[in-house]
């Protein structure tokens, strides 16, 4: 085999090489996005602080905030642990209807998923 050809096989299997690696460095990012809306909490709020989704939803809370906060259902249907800075918690709604959901440490704050049935 010629010498440019042994480079050319070199440079192709390299380059196969750097592709499967960032296809494998790629594929678990984008496995791990949420499947549905996000909900951000931040300065004591959460936003946006009504959404409206298709039921089978899965919604996603990201502590965004310098202190820890919650995401309590109004009717205790979900309850998150209590998160810290950037943790994430997530729920799916799999019935139609409003679920009102508050900060069970600062119960001031508010918010509403709307779930819309197919």
């Amino acid at each position: 085999m010629s010498n440019v050809l042994k480079a050319g096989a070199l440079a192709l299997a390299m380059g196969l090489c750097a592709l499967a690696t960032t296809a494998a460095v790629s594929t678990p990012a984008a496995a791990q996005a949420p499947a549905g809306p996000t909900v951000k909490i931040d300065n004591f709020v959460f936003g946006p602080a009504a959404i409206t989704v298709a039921v089978g939803t899965t919604v996603t809370w990201i502590n965004q905030d310098d202190i820890p906060h919650t995401v309590v259902a109004d009717d205790k249907s979900f309850k998150s642990k209590v998160l810290d800075t950037d943790e994430r918690f997530s729920f799916t709604f799999t019935k139609p209807g409003e679920f009102g959901y508050f900060c069970s440490l600062h119960p001031h704050m508010v918010g509403k998923v709307i779930v819309k049935a197919g």
